[in-house]
């Protein structure tokens, strides 16, 4: 399992220190993905852990890479 953290600016709202896991498939390598400096492989399933104020930027790039998003789970924290 690959794992992947999208990383922005937390907000000092509760909504600011909540994240959720993007189950994605169908990532590939693509005129997008070759300005990268890491190759990406192609793979049954990667998941990807995205900050909530950052869910629609990190949405809109997966979609121009042409990945199919197939499920979005909220991370929790034990400590809560």
């Amino acid at each position: 399992m690959s794992g992947q953290i999208a990383v922005g600016q937390s907000a000092t709202s509760p909504s600011g220190s909540r994240s959720f896991r993007y189950e994605v498939v169908g990532l590939r390598q693509s005129d997008e993905t070759d300005k990268t400096d890491y190759s990406i492989r192609s793979s049954a399933s990667q998941f990807i852990i995205v900050p909530y104020n950052r869910m629609n930027q990190e949405m809109q790039r997966l979609t121009r890479l042409g990945a199919k998003i197939v499920s979005i789970q909220p991370l929790t924290s034990e400590a809560e």
